[in-house]
């Protein structure tokens, strides 16, 4: 049975707006480090990232918007009241963490809430465990290869320049960390943007104006969804700026490119994948592991530590808001 067309359109506008919170709120992940080594100001870093957030739609495969949208629940179990739950569930807890400046992750957010939503519907039976746990896994891997990547590059760079001195190590690292940042960008909308993609695609097969059988999404949503995500790392989170790029270590130029290097070869692996991934934690990991090789006290491991306690957190409570909102959403739409 088809749900109503504005219904839908409601849901697919919904989607839409998380996608471009998911901007705003991860426009850090994209600018901290080319931010808070000076080598780009803040307004001019936001509009850079923002361009490249959007090129990615010429770039990637849809990878990652098949596995949200056919990879995490059993088809024919999602419907209206599923997507309703999960996207508010997703939107809540970015505005709470948003709001404290807790760089959390937006993609993290989302797949609790699918999971919320669907549990609260029909149980757990009805999620798909390799997309599921390949999810989960990730929570711990994409940190964890940006630490071992960032740390291993910088190394690296600090034994090639070994001979070199510090102002031409400098400025030869300002002109590089503009490929790294524009390399990190893009790995960050080609991940991000599909994951909204993923969604609409799931709420169009659901009500019935897709088929399960359709090999991509309609045109139309990958555009909204590639605009929304360039338009929110435009307008930006400059809370979370100031965690990232300032408060878990103090970066230079050469630091910032190992940083962004490390963490866009991780988002491409994972979207090349098809693996929904965490920007926030990439780069965190990446910034840590880059801090980590100059001595253990130049990270401030407390607030690192905070950023974990919310990446535990992330899955579970967008879970519990979403089934709480399921239930509402059956009651109102």
């Amino acid at each position: 049975m088809e749900v109503g067309f504005w219904v839908v359109v409601l849901l697919v506008v919904l989607a839409i707006l998380f996608d471009f919170m998911n901007g705003f709120h991860d426009a850090a992940n994209s600018i901290a480090t080319v931010v808070s080594t000076g080598v780009l100001k803040p307004q001019h870093a936001v509009l850079f990232a923002a361009s490249f957030n959007f090129i990615a739609v010429l770039i990637f495969h849809l990878s990652v918007a098949a596995t949200i949208g056919k990879g995490i629940v059993v088809p024919g179990v999602v419907d209206h009241h599923v997507v309703f739950g999960a996207l508010i569930g997703a939107i809540a807890w970015n505005v709470i963490t948003w709001y404290y400046g807790i760089p959390s992750s937006s993609s993290h957010a989302l797949i609790g809430g699918i999971v919320g939503a669907t549990m609260a519907k029909a149980g757990a039976s009805a999620l798909i465990a390799k997309g599921v746990w390949k999810t989960v896994a990730f929570i711990f891997v994409s940190p964890l290869l940006g630490f071992l990547l960032g740390s291993l590059l910088m190394v690296l760079v600090a034994w090639i320049c070994r001979r070199s001195s510090p102002l031409k190590v400098d400025n030869w690292f300002r002109r590089l960390q503009l490929v790294s940042a524009g390399l990190y960008s893009l790995g960050h909308g080609g991940n991000d943007a599909q994951k909204t993609i993923g969604m609409i695609w799931m709420l169009l097969i659901g009500s019935g104006y897709a088929a399960a059988s359709d090999a991509s999404p309609p045109a139309w949503s990958i555009w909204a969804c590639y605009i929304a995500i360039a338009l929110g790392t435009m307008f930006g989170g400059w809370r979370i700026v100031k965690t990232m790029g300032q408060r878990i270590t103090k970066l230079k130029p050469v630091g910032g490119f190992c940083a962004e290097t490390g963490g866009a070869i991780t988002l491409f692996l994972a979207t090349a994948l098809g693996i929904p991934v965490s920007t926030t934690h990439t780069i965190t990991g990446a910034i840590v592991g880059v801090g980590s090789t100059q001595r253990a006290s130049a990270v401030r491991w407390g607030v690192a530590g905070n950023i974990v306690w919310a990446w535990i957190l992330t899955i579970p409570c967008a879970a519990f808001i979403a089934a709480v909102f399921y239930w509402v959403g059956m009651q109102v739409l």
